[in-house]
């Protein structure tokens, strides 16, 4: 406590200081960082450029958090936000930003982290570091999926939007600028009819209601909606029969809500709906989705088509979310391997295979690696829909799918693909050769990057090439360090930008093993 106490004495500046400071960089977060005589703030929402009055919040001996009270003199970086919730929701950190400049901050922190965090030559990464891919045209309207958490007003009613940044104070927004208009539709036609029947929404604090979240997603080349009603089934009328949770075309009779066939009678007559489901989620968690899925109303699924491969996609699949985008990072991607129509390929954390089956239709054979059981089911049935024989998928961790496969005990049922994919005869001591020593890894981890061990089953392995896709580069600059350690050369490194408005970035990076 003392030392905590000295610290705070230490500090130049305390809780309640109004000071004048000039913002001279961008924090990875989005937020402004300025220095009053060398002493360091850090000012949510405000632009590089600008020069602001802020009062400090919380103060360290080197630094301190400050809130912008008032814009001085505003940089010519800044923009006026369209959306009126901006600054209270914690979506779009930086959409008071020109978008140029926000992709020159992205650029630069894909940069900084990979230096900084992955131990590299600034001057080399600047020399092997591609421009950013930024969007064409508007940065916008983008997302084809949502996830809107539901809660209560404070005048009792139910509320759809997103969570404040840094808590679970949902900010109710029923049009993110961000999300296609028929969310707006969707989720008036949800609050109302839970208003009109009574349903109370989910209470994270006591665990009780019924309505959690719910899903939208969009197919922008087919069009077809899906509508995912995300329900605490202990709060509400359950269902008593379970003959669709493991499959995503059976639809069940069950009541999950009050006045259930007028929900899906409202929702269905909206343009393009193609699938309304039920998820349960009964535990007392914040992740959204449950394992258990029930169709209420048409298909289990919609589809869509990326990179010229037609796609079907559950509740349960990881799809990327800004389609426009998603061609452009994985066609580079695709490039980065340097596929002829030879290679053996391992793509590990596929979801539903679709880098798997962009990569397939120019190798000789890959295999995709994911630990979600139904992502691996749309996998398989998206290669049989489109003719791919090529590609074959394993149900499991990576970081032990990849060991249990080079180490010979890989379970058989793991691997099972049905009606079409590796053949008996694929399974010969030449073929188990090649996919011990492939010429192609592509790994495209969560946020927390690859496990070590997988890393290291990469490594004995030995392919020609790694082509690693990043939703983090702080944890992409470690790895890195990893593999470059383990015997790689960095070649290329581009940032791609899929999500504007916000401070998240995907890099595609390639590596080459300096033995082959």
């Amino acid at each position: 406590m003392a030392k905590k106490n000295a610290a705070k004495e230490n500090a130049p500046y305390k809780k309640g200081d109004v000071l004048t400071v000039k913002i001279e960089d961008i924090g990875n977060d989005g937020e402004g960082i300025g220095k009053v005589d060398g002493y360091t703030l850090f000012v949510k929402d405000a632009v590089i450029g600008d020069l602001v009055k802020v009062s400090v919040m919380k103060s360290k001996k080197n630094y301190a958090y400050a809130h912008l009270d008032e814009v001085i003199e505003a940089s010519d970086c800044r923009v006026e936000p369209p959306c009126p919730v901006s600054k209270a929701c914690g979506g779009c950190q930086i959409q008071n930003m020109a978008y140029e400049k926000q992709l020159e901050f992205k650029q630069n922190k894909v940069r900084n982290n990979i230096v900084r965090l992955g131990g590299f030559d600034g001057d080399f990464i600047d020399d092997i570091m591609e421009p950013i891919i930024g969007m064409d045209t508007t940065h916008f309207r983008y997302r084809n999926k949502a996830q809107f958490p539901i809660g209560t007003g404070k005048d009792g009613q139910p509320i759809a939007g997103f969570y404040a940044g840094r808590t679970h104070a949902i900010i109710p927004v029923e049009d993110c600028l961000l999300g296609t208009e028929e969310n707006k539709e969707i989720l008036e036609i949800v609050l109302d009819h839970m208003k009109k029947h009574g349903i109370p929404a989910y209470d994270e604090a006591t665990g009780k209601g019924l309505m959690r979240h719910v899903l939208i997603r969009k197919g922008f080349t087919s069009g077809e909606i899906m509508v995912c009603l995300v329900v605490n089934a202990r709060g509400g009328k359950a269902a008593k029969n379970n003959t669709s949770a493991n499959n995503s075309d059976a639809k069940t009779s069950a009541q999950f809500l009050k006045g259930q066939d007028e929900l899906v009678s409202r929702l269905s007559k909206i343009s393009g709906m193609k699938s309304i489901s039920v998820n349960i989620n009964n535990e007392k968690t914040n992740v959204i989705l449950g394992r258990e899925v029930h169709v209420i109303w048409g298909e289990g699924a919609i589809s869509d088509t990326l990179c010229g491969i037609n796609f079907r996609i559950s509740p349960l699949s990881f799809y990327q979310v800004n389609p426009v985008q998603t061609d452009k990072l994985y066609t580079t991607a695709v490039s980065y391997a340097g596929l002829t129509g030879k290679e053996t390929v391992w793509d590990l954390y596929c979801g539903i295979g679709t880098i798997t089956l962009s990569m397939a239709k120019k190798a000789g054979h890959v295999y995709g690696v994911e630990v979600i059981p139904q992502a691996i089911d749309n996998a398989r049935d998206n290669a049989k829909n489109n003719g791919i024989t090529n590609a074959t998928f394993y149900v499991g961790k990576a970081e032990e799918v990849l060991p249990d496969f080079y180490n010979g005990k890989l379970d058989g049922e793991k691997s099972q693909n049905g009606d079409f994919g590796a053949s008996d005869s694929e399974d010969t001591a030449g073929s188990r050769a090649r996919a011990l020593h492939p010429d192609v890894i592509v790994v495209d981890p969560p946020r927390k990057g690859c496990d070590i061990v997988c890393l290291e089953t990469m490594l004995k392995m030995s392919p020609d090439r790694i082509v690693y896709v990043s939703c983090d580069s702080a944890t992409l600059a470690r790895d890195l360090r990893i593999l470059v350690d383990g015997g790689y050369e960095l070649k290329k490194v581009r940032p791609c930008d899929m999500f504007p408005n916000t401070v998240h970035v995907e890099t595609v990076v390639l590596l080459t093993n300096i033995l082959s």
